[in-house]
C-alpha cells in the first residue's frame, strides 16, 4: 500500500506543539467521529509506540508534543471557527477527545486566518483580529486576539514566555465561561474535600472544573514542597504511582468516570496539581525564581508526568481557582480576594488572571485570561501508509 499524503501544519502554540489539520483536507472517512479517525491521528503522531519515543511519526515523545487540532469554518454566526482537539496518547492505542489544549489555543487563531477560515473582513490590515473560537470538545467560546502586520499574521516579536526558547509575538487569549462541559465549577460543591484514597490515606483537594477538570493537592500533604523539577518527580516510579492513584479517585469523586478502573482509558483529564506558598527555586533553564516575584508554586501533571512548564487549561484552573476564596489554590497564594496571580512553574513564571462572581449560590467565572505565543513550525504535508485508517 502506498503512503498518502494530507495537507497539514505543525505549530507550537504556547508551550506544547501539534499538527493541524483542515476538517476538509483529512480522507473522507477521518472527516467524522470514530474509529477510522482516531486511527489516522495516532499513525500520524506515531502512536501507540512501545519505546515511547514517536520514531515512526510527528510527536515528540512527551504529552506537549503528542497533539492534534482539526478546525473547520464554523457553522455559527457568534464564531469564527470551530476547534476540536486530541489528545494521543503515546504507549496505548487511542485518542483522548475529554478536554481542550489551552497553550495550542493561542495556535487556533494564527492558523484560521492564515487559512482562510475567518471573514478577510474581519481582519484588519494592521493591529489585532479578534477571533471567535468554539471550542467543540467541552463546548465553549475562546477568544484570541491575533497581531496582524501588514495583512498577514504577526509571529515573530518580543513577548517571552517561560518554558519558550526563543520570543515571539504575543496572543491574549480568553476563555469565557470557563467550567468545563455543563457542570457545576465545583462538582462535589465543596471548595475543599476531603479525598480518601486506597494505600495513601485522607487528603485535602479542591476539585475544579475550569479550563480542564483539575484536582489541586496542598504539596507538603504528599511530602513534597512545591519547587521540585521533573526529575524529581519523573524518575521516581513510585510518586508517579501515587499521582495516578489519585488522579483516578479524583475523577470518580467529580463524576467523571463511574469507576477507578475507567481513569487508565482517560489520560487527559482530570489533570493533578499542587499547591504550596511562593518560595525561591532555580528553574530548570537555569533561571532563579524568587518568592517575592510570585504569589504561589504551582506543579502539574500531565499523561501521567510532570509537565515541563504548565499546561494553559490548568492555568485556568488555577486563575479561577485563586479568585474564589477559600480554595487550596487561594489559600497557597495567601488567601483573600484577588483576580490575578503570578504563580511559579519548573520553566518559571506565568500570570494568569480571572473573574469570579457568586451566583444563586454557585461559583461562576466569567472570564479567564492568560497570554501566550505561536508560530508555525512547518507546512505542507504528513505522510501515512494508505493502509493505516
Amino acid at each position: 500500500m502506498n503512503q498518502i499524503r494530507i495537507p497539514a501544519t505543525y505549530m507550537r502554540g504556547g508551550t506544547s506543539k501539534g499538527v493541524f489539520f483542515k476538517l476538509t483536507d483529512l480522507p473522507e472517512a477521518a472527516q467524522v467521529a470514530g474509529e477510522a479517525r482516531d486511527r489516522l491521528l495516532m499513525r500520524v503522531i506515531g502512536s501507540p509506540d512501545p519505546y515511547q519515543k514517536q520514531i515512526d511519526g510527528m510527536g515528540g515523545a512527551t504529552s506537549s508534543t503528542s497533539k492534534t487540532v482539526i478546525l473547520s469554518r464554523s457553522e455559527s454566526p457568534d464564531h469564527d471557527v470551530d476547534y476540536l482537539f486530541g489528545q494521543v496518547s503515546i504507549d496505548k492505542p487511542f485518542v483522548d477527545w475529554s478536554g481542550n489544549c489551552g497553550n495550542l489555543s493561542a495556535a487556533v487563531g494564527p492558523f484560521a486566518i492564515s487559512n482562510g477560515l475567518v471573514d478577510p473582513s474581519r481582519i484588519p490590515e494592521n493591529g489585532p483580529a479578534e477571533v471567535r473560537i468554539w471550542q467543540a470538545n467541552i463546548g465553549k467560546t475562546i477568544v484570541s486576539r491575533v497581531p496582524i502586520t501588514n495583512g498577514q499574521v504577526q509571529e515573530t516579536g518580543d513577548f517571552e514566555l517561560d518554558g519558550v526558547t526563543f520570543p515571539a509575538a504575543e496572543v491574549p487569549v480568553a476563555f469565557k465561561d470557563p467550567a468545563d462541559g455543563e457542570g457545576a465549577i465545583f462538582p462535589t460543591g465543596n471548595l475543599v474535600d476531603e479525598l480518601e484514597v486506597p494505600g495513601i490515606g485522607r487528603l485535602k483537594a479542591t476539585m475544579i472544573n475550569a479550563g480542564i477538570p483539575t484536582v489541586f493537592l496542598d504539596a507538603a500533604d504528599i511530602g513534597y514542597t512545591g519547587t521540585e523539577l521533573q526529575e524529581a518527580i519523573n524518575g521516581d516510579v513510585k510518586a508517579l504511582g501515587m499521582f495516578e492513584t489519585i488522579r483516578a479517585y479524583g475523577a470518580v469523586r467529580m463524576g467523571l468516570i463511574g469507576d477507578v478502573s475507567e481513569a487508565a482509558a482517560r489520560q487527559h483529564t482530570p489533570k493533578v496539581a499542587f499547591v504550596a506558598p511562593p518560595g525561591d527555586y532555580l528553574s530548570s533553564s537555569g533561571k532563579q525564581v524568587n518568592a517575592q516575584e510570585i504569589d504561589l508554586l504551582v506543579r502539574a501533571l500531565s499523561m501521567g508526568k510532570l509537565h515541563h512548564a504548565m499546561m494553559g487549561t490548568a492555568a485556568v484552573a488555577i486563575a479561577s481557582a485563586a479568585a474564589i476564596e477559600g480554595t487550596l489554590v487561594n489559600l497557597a497564594a495567601g488567601g483573600g480576594k484577588r483576580n490575578a496571580v503570578t504563580f511559579g512553574h519548573p520553566s518559571g513564571t506565568l500570570g494568569v488572571g480571572a473573574e469570579a462572581s457568586l451566583v444563586d449560590g454557585r461559583w461562576v467565572i466569567d472570564e479567564a485570561v492568560m497570554s501566550r505565543s505561536a508560530r508555525v513550525l512547518m507546512e505542507g504535508f504528513v505522510r501515512v501508509p494508505g493502509d493505516s485508517f
